[in-house]
């Protein structure tokens, strides 16, 4: 089986664990160098890396059970703690998915689609 492991920018490593945290990733490993994290098997490499050029351009996909569930939980759980960014609530997009849009601290973009938004 393959798997990919994106690398993420930060800004500033434990604000950028904190986030991902709060949206439901855990951390499976974590060092001055780098945090690994995982959300129901899919892991992303979080860097004390940014440059903003790459960060204003980085963007992925992640695919959740029930975007509606997640959102909602989502929403509340970055209410207050993190500076808004991007947060666009579901919605169907032009390619015929269902997306919810939010940025992490570094300005990385998520695109957030659900296995039920087919």
């Amino acid at each position: 089986m393959a798997r990919i492991a994106p690398f993420v920018p930060s800004k500033d490593l434990a604000t950028s664990i904190a986030f991902y945290e709060a949206l439901g990733f855990t951390r499976q490993h974590v060092d001055e160098s780098i945090a690994v994290m995982d959300y129901e098997g899919a892991t992303i490499l979080v860097q004390p890396y940014w440059v903003e050029e790459w960060a204003g351009n980085w963007m992925a996909q992640l695919q959740v059970a029930n975007l509606d569930a997640w959102w909602t939980r989502a929403e509340a759980a970055l209410a207050g703690r993190f500076a808004p960014g991007v947060m666009k609530p579901p919605s169907m997009q032009p390619w015929g998915l269902r997306v919810a849009f939010l940025s992490d601290p570094a300005g990385a973009l998520w695109h957030v689609s659900g296995e039920d938004a087919a």
